[in-house]
């Protein structure tokens, strides 16, 4: 299974509980030998099952595998094998969906192996979908795009809301919460996400841009030149400030239009760079009020962490 970063809860541990002793990997060789490939005696058992016998999950939510990195796994399976079982479940026409081990299996065909260790699972689809979506989550090679939608089928698929998702993942709420935005972007914007173009940080400064031409061009700057995400934070906080501007009354002069305070211009500055969101400020250096955009139910639970709920 692939490595898991700390910190993640038991989540994929709790799930793979199923009050079954399976096998120690350092004993993996030896079990191997013992067992036969003809039958699945029950589940838990290592097994040698045939690569061509393993399908891929369709909930997988990584689209892409690096071919260089799939070409030394290879080589390393040829010289040592698979030190770690695939985990599968059992699709009951003679295959088996791959739960975790999708890159160690595409780099056993590479290596030209004709069977696999393989640790069969009995699940139901649920917690199968469950398993194998938290196991490619808890990955720490998803792109930001892959991750967020991961968060999404499992949320949809097991009817969680983001405040149970955060405690499955044992990720922080605000974590879910802006990696589920990312999904908001225009497609031409993801798939640059994805491809390594713009950074999770370049894409929430674009997310922060209300008006949508605004935000086109400033992704086009990104696209041509070298632009820091701190840079593009600054430009995003200037274009909502200017959209917003004309909203700005003097409340002490009964909104006849005073001219605007440059410290409440800087404050509003400050407040859509810390927010990500359209804000607009009325009032002058003394009283006022402050308006705070959302755009989605989702939109207003980040305020709501950002401003410390």
């Amino acid at each position: 299974m692939a490595r898991r970063p700390g910190g993640l809860g038991r989540g994929l541990d709790a799930l793979l509980d199923n009050n079954d002793d399976s096998p120690p990997v350092e004993s993996s060789r030896k079990t191997y030998a013992q067992t036969s490939s003809a039958s699945v005696s029950k589940a838990g058992d290592i097994v040698q099952l045939s690569v061509d016998k393993l399908v891929q999950n369709p909930g997988q939510p990584r689209k892409n595998f690096d071919e260089t990195e799939l070409n030394e796994l290879a080589d390393s399976i040829k010289t040592y094998g698979i030190i770690q079982p695939i985990i599968a479940a059992n699709a009951g026409d003679g295959t088996y969906i791959i739960i975790a081990g999708e890159r160690r299996t595409r780099a056993a065909r590479i290596a030209g192996l004709a069977t696999v260790p393989v640790i069969v699972r009995d699940y139901t689809d649920q917690k199968r979908l469950e398993v194998f979506l938290i196991e490619n989550i808890q990955r720490t090679d998803l792109n930001p795009i892959e991750e967020a939608a991961a968060y999404k089928n499992l949320m949809d698929f097991s009817n969680l809301s983001q405040d149970e998702l955060a405690v499955r993942m044992g990720k922080n709420r605000s974590t879910v919460a802006n990696a589920l935005r990312l999904l908001k972007l225009p497609i031409e914007m993801q798939k640059s996400l994805e491809e390594g173009k713009v950074s999770s940080g370049h894409a929430r400064a674009l997310l922060s841009v209300t008006d949508t031409k605004a935000r086109d061009r400033l992704f086009r700057e990104i696209l041509a030149g070298d632009v820091s995400v701190r840079e593009t934070e600054k430009r995003a906080s200037s274009l909502n400030t200017s959209q917003g501007k004309g909203k700005t009354t003097d409340t002490k002069s009964g909104g006849k239009g005073k001219k605007r305070s440059p410290e409440i211009d800087a404050m509003a500055e400050k407040f859509i760079s810390r927010l990500g969101t359209k804000v607009t400020i009325e009032g002058d250096l003394n009283k006022g009020k402050i308006y705070i955009e959302y755009y989605s139910m989702e939109d207003l639970e980040r305020l709501y962490e950002i401003l410390g709920g």
